[in-house]
């Protein structure tokens, strides 16, 4: 045999064993089906137990709350309205939110009492250190879950307040396109849900309203109340207004956008106006005291080393 026939044979040898071992087309797209139905069914799987925890989580709220909600209760009907409007204006409708609401003030409050008693007993407090440090984490505790509902609050006011004057420009050409007001609104709120999608929530909750019987200046008044934003109040009192006496809403809308757009303006140059007397503090503080070391310092050593 010749010498450079081995080499050959070995090459045709190895590619025969590749194309043997190599898998074909249906074995490749038959284990992609197992690894479809299999990931479908770990899907499944996920589904189930995620389920099957919220449906814990659920139960331990309806039997913890009851109890972690006595100690809190309003006393009267109206703090208890104001709790759900405050509730409903940070984005939470649920039937339970104001009772889980409040157990959590209950359960936060137990935490923090805890967590300053841990804190007096590691320092070594004597007893009235200790009380006034467990009375202290106690009442930030209590007041902790307030704080954070008026943030989340006033962090959805802004964002609907933000998404306002887009709002408008689009019923503005929805309305002179030929739409209704009621067909205006759920375009809008429909082009708005990837945008601003607190106010499209609302104004998709307004329409279910208008559907289910209720009239269209009730539904309004209800948006504004629920988001508690006075450029919405403002907003719904001129539409109500605009069809009370026949006017054009098309006119009016782009006259509220306007206004809206030059009150963002203002404000921002306010804000902007504000910088220089906020920087004040900061100047005086830490790069004054720098600056003065950095002239005076070689003079106060030449002074010193002179004798002076």
């Amino acid at each position: 045999m010749p010498p450079i026939m081995l080499p050959i044979l070995i090459a045709i040898s190895v590619a025969c064993i590749v194309y043997a071992l190599w898998p074909s087309k249906t074995d490749e797209k038959d284990r992609v089906k197992r690894r479809m139905v299999g990931r479908k069914a770990v899907d499944e799987v996920t589904a189930v137990r995620k389920q099957a925890k919220e449906s814990v989580a659920a139960k331990m709220v309806q039997k913890v709350a009851p109890i972690a909600v006595r100690p809190v209760m309003p006393k009267d009907s109206a703090e208890m309205s104001k709790l759900r409007q405050k509730l409903c204006s940070a984005g939470f409708r649920r039937e339970n939110a104001s009772q889980v609401f409040l157990a959590s003030k209950t359960l936060v409050g137990i935490a923090g009492l805890a967590a300053g008693g841990l804190y007096a007993w590691m320092k070594g407090y004597d007893s009235t250190n200790t009380i006034g440090a467990v009375i202290c984490g106690m009442a930030f505790g209590f007041l902790a879950p307030n704080a954070w509902l008026a943030s989340v609050s006033k962090k959805r006011g802004e964002k609907i307040k933000h998404g306002l004057a887009d709002t408008l420009d689009l019923m503005v050409v929805a309305v002179e396109a030929g739409l209704g007001l009621d067909a205006a609104i759920q375009r809008v709120s429909d082009e708005l849900n990837t945008v601003h999608p607190e106010l499209s929530e609302e104004l998709q909750i307004a329409i279910l309203e208008t559907q289910m019987g209720i009239p269209r200046a009730e539904a309004l008044d209800n948006l504004a109340q629920r988001t508690m934003v006075e450029e919405l109040r403002a907003m719904v009192a001129m539409i109500n207004q605009a069809e009370r006496f026949g006017t054009s809403i098309a006119r009016a809308l782009r006259n509220q956008s306007e206004a809206l757009r030059l009150k963002r303006r203002q404000a921002a140059e306010e804000r902007a106006q504000q910088c220089a007397v906020k920087l004040m503090l900061p100047l005086i503080l830490f790069i004054f005291p720098a600056i003065f070391v950095v002239l005076a310092g070689p003079a106060a050593l030449s002074f010193m080393e002179s004798g002076f």
